[in-house]
């Protein structure tokens, strides 16, 4: 019964028909899959998370799962839930703000949060609590890691509220999604978002991943990736490691998280959203298939399978996922997730509910138990582009203290200085760096000790004249036994 129902949506959203019929229980229905997907996913991946870097998890290799998978994960491993916990941050704010929560107030949330967080996420958080308002904390001259992977897999909420609605989960993700992110890391939770909002309406895969990169502008080079992902998976319809070789020769360079210069690491939003398109496309609907081939591309392999079981969930409905995979839930659907007080019931209901307004707050009707969705014509957000004209010159490991440096020289445009405060400090120790470019000075930088709010890197610029530069560290706060220590410098010119 559920599935021809879904498929008279689709038929509808294909014919071009201007609205779309929506129960009450079908929209219960499909906000319970996106969150249930999204939990299963991730808890799939998670034995293999960053395990493989540059290759395919072969199908000879077995992905362990049973009932109690996730409630192993619960009690063993809670951070592995960033994809889900960051999302109900926001999700928490809209429940106590309303839906016309301003920027602020998420970016107040999330600044206030003690859960562990990494990449983009992290250097957002730091920036909020330096007084670094949003959306500067997620714009790429303040952040290194703002084409990582860290909106795109924390945008759900934006798409699960937003059923049929892809503006409105646009404008959603611009109000938070700056927040930790700018260009392709922005990019990456608006098409996410977007598919979500669609997957209410059609249960035709191909149709959603379509329709929604209509929300990305073409000229960006994450609209092209995804292109191509298309693209080759007609090329290429039953072979999706050959679409899979075919993005790691074109798009798998990585030029902006420090992590990944240089190496196999790779959490760059393109690569690993074209990840959660391959699950998408070549698992043809398919629950068990979607999440095996979106974990199996590698790389963030946790994060992948989540988005796109989330977005699938999303299109079959909670009660069309296989019990083989619902089972694993059960047990844990009372249980908060780390660092909240949102369990995955708690979940489903506000999400019901901020959906429900959401419906009407935007024109859309009811008849009794049925809501009336209008079609929207999707517009793309602006163009944004970061890092641009940079590639990286050099990469050096150094290992020594800022006094062993002193000053040190580069040639190009701007450099990333990797390292970390040392000698067993205090946990509520912050040490003050003041550094200089060519004499002159440039910054006083923050590192505190307490990881929760350290900086992920010593320090960044990507704005000096092109030509050689001298730099110059000065701790303005030492104590005894304690170093700054740097471990790796990338240097930056143009192209």
């Amino acid at each position: 019964m559920a599935f021809f129902f879904i498929a008279d949506l689709a038929a509808a959203v294909h014919k071009g028909k201007k609205e779309v019929v929506l129960s009450e229980q079908s929209l219960r229905d499909k906000v319970k899959g996106a969150w249930a997907g999204q939990t299963l996913g991730c808890s799939y991946g998670g034995p293999t998370e960053f395990k493989f870097l540059g290759t395919i998890i072969q199908d000879y290799i077995p992905i362990p799962w049973d009932k109690h998978t996730v409630k192993n994960w619960y009690d063993t491993f809670p951070g592995l839930y960033d994809d889900v916990y960051v999302d109900l941050t926001f999700v928490e704010v809209f429940e106590r703000c309303g839906l016309d929560a301003p920027v602020d107030s998420f970016a107040t949330a999330f600044g206030r949060t003690e859960y562990p967080l990494w990449h983009a996420n992290q250097v957002a958080r730091y920036n909020l609590l330096q007084g670094v308002k949003t959306p500067q904390s997620g714009y790429w001259k303040n952040n290194p890691h703002a084409h990582c992977i860290d909106f795109q897999i924390e945008a759900d909420f934006a798409g699960i509220m937003s059923p049929g609605m892809p503006n409105q989960a646009a404008e959603i993700c611009d109000r938070v999604g700056h927040i930790m992110s700018y260009g392709e890391g922005w990019y990456g939770g608006v098409y996410v978002a977007t598919m979500y909002s669609l997957a209410y309406v059609s249960n035709d895969i191909e149709y959603i991943v379509k329709e929604a990169l209509k929300v990305i502008p073409e000229e960006s080079d994450f609209h092209k990736c995804m292109s191509d992902v298309i693209r080759w998976h007609r090329k290429y319809p039953k072979d999706w490691k050959r679409t899979w070789f075919e993005l790691q020769n074109k798009w798998s360079e990585e030029i902006s998280c420090p992590e990944g210069i240089h190496n196999s690491f790779n959490i760059g939003t393109k690569i690993n959203g074209a990840y959660i398109l391959l699950g998408l496309l070549y698992g043809q609907g398919d629950f068990t298939k979607t999440i095996d081939i979106a974990t199996r591309a590698g790389q963030d392999s946790d994060c992948n399978p989540a988005s796109a079981a989330g977005i699938l969930g999303t299109m079959i409905g909670y009660s069309n996922i296989p019990e083989s995979w619902k089972e694993a839930l059960y047990e844990v659907e009372d249980i908060p997730f780390s660092n909240t007080d949102i369990s995955l019931n708690k979940a489903y209901d506000m999400t019901y509910r901020h959906a429900s307004e959401m419906l009407q707050k935007h024109g859309n009707g009811k008849v009794g138990t049925d809501f009336i969705i209008r079609r929207e014509n999707i517009r793309p957000v602006a163009l944004e582009v970061a890092f641009e004209n940079l590639k990286v010159s050099d990469k050096l490991t150094i290992e020594k203290s800022i006094d062993d440096v002193n000053p040190f020289s580069f040639e190009g445009t701007g450099l990333v200085v990797k390292g970390y405060v040392a000698g067993g400090l205090p946990t509520d120790y912050t040490a003050e760096m003041d550094v200089y470019i060519d004499g002159q000075f440039y910054e006083t930088t923050a590192l505190p000790q307490y990881i929760n709010h350290r900086k992920c890197e010593l320090f960044f610029c990507y704005d000096r004249p092109v030509g050689k530069h001298t730099v110059t560290f000065k701790w303005k706060n030492p104590v005894s036994n304690g170093k700054i220590w740097i471990t790796e410098v990338i240097i930056y010119t143009t192209k």
